[in-house]
């Protein structure tokens, strides 16, 4: 494959309201735009881990300098012909998954756009809609929680995910379910519990959730598996899904009944494909979780959710609904609950040069 530039472009977009998790918080979206110009064509990807290290080991800076000292150095010398030898490629860099994540997925909407085709044909499926669910952040208050899921539940989102951590769990799950009554719902803890808190994290049993998402550290697997062996609600892996041979050994041990797929996280579609087809495999469904990313990342998850084993709502949402902008056109919209991916070929959805600029940190190209 001949490549003529490959362009990096760091924007940040501020966020309509603050996103906090039980690790950490975030008032700005950061993310690395990777466009692959070949042959009169661009591919895009996004490169879109938290700022600060308190969700992974990755930030804007780190993913930017691996991309900049490693990965777009190898590809430029190498042209590969293949979206699987860019892998090959990657994979010559030891972890960086944010990193990989943005180069490879640029490969994919051009190799998409090449073919004349869009990207979720590319990967093998025919669908064009997917359900949104609606994910809310921690809030100072019970109060504030319960009017933020009232402002966007009118959109229709299919399903509710609220974060949680100790303290801040039971009593906010009773207040949403004596408000919102049997609204499809379920939690998240993003690493917030310990092993002491298993009997505790049984009592989200009464709850009726659809899961219980990511309750212990990520490297617990063990610990997983004790906690699905003595509750009825699914334990999903997330922060613990970080690739094939973990979800493999996942399964084997009973850990989970369900896997959250981020593309950023696993390195990329590729490996987020070979994820779920694992997981189809043994009977473990899915569903597409994002960080969350800029229009390039979202539509990006929308095109993977349409793969046959996606069972969960997407966490993808409206553009709006978290940031004061966002630079697709068009943006990212959810209508009565469900995401339509766009006429046309590769992403679908086109990069919008004027917003670039008006985000922009910095930019670099490379030939």
């Amino acid at each position: 494959m001949k490549i003529d530039q490959i362009t990096l472009t760091h924007v940040r977009v501020p966020l309509l309201e603050p996103f906090r998790i039980s690790s950490g918080e975030i008032a700005e979206k950061d993310a690395i735009l990777v466009g692959v110009f070949s042959e009169g064509l661009m591919g895009y990807g996004e490169s879109s881990p938290m700022s600060g290290t308190f969700y992974s080991d990755e930030t804007p800076e780190s993913a930017w300098n691996c991309l900049t000292d490693e990965l777009i150095p190898r590809v430029l010398r190498s042209a590969p012909g293949s979206i699987g030898e860019v892998n090959s490629l990657l994979d010559q860099t030891k972890g960086n998954a944010f990193a990989k994540a943005g180069m490879e997925t640029a490969f994919w909407d051009l190799e998409a756009q090449k073919g004349r085709m869009p990207l979720h044909a590319l990967l093998g499926s025919d669908c064009k809609q997917v359900e949104s669910g609606l994910a809310v952040g921690m809030y100072p208050t019970i109060r504030e929680l319960l009017l933020a899921m009232d402002k966007y539940l009118v959109e229709g989102y299919k399903r509710v995910k609220i974060k949680i951590q100790p303290g801040w769990d039971m009593k906010p799950l009773s207040e949403v379910r004596g408000e919102f009554g049997t609204i499809p719902l379920m939690v998240d803890a993003n690493c917030a519990y310990t092993r002491k808190d298993l009997d505790h994290l049984k009592g989200l049993d009464d709850f009726d959730l659809i899961m219980v998402e990511q309750p212990l550290a990520k490297d617990d697997l063990e610990g997983h598996a004790n906690l699905q062996s003595i509750m009825r609600t699914p334990v999903c892996l997330d922060e613990s899904a970080k690739d094939v041979a973990t979800v493999q050994k996942a399964i084997e041990m009973k850990a989970c009944k369900i896997v959250n797929i981020k593309i950023q996280r696993v390195g990329g579609l590729q490996n987020a494909k070979k994820v779920h087809d694992l997981c189809a495999a043994h009977g473990i469904p899915v569903w597409g979780g994002t960080m969350p990313e800029l229009g390039i990342g979202g539509a990006q998850t929308v095109h993977l959710a349409t793969l046959g084993n996606f069972l969960f709502p997407t966490d993808v949402e409206s553009s709006r609904r978290w940031f004061v902008d966002d630079i697709i056109n068009p943006l990212l919209e959810v209508q009565n609950g469900m995401i339509t991916i766009p006429e046309g070929i590769g992403n679908g959805y086109n990069v919008d040069s004027r917003k670039v600029q008006q985000y922009k940190v910095r930019g670099e190209s490379f030939r």
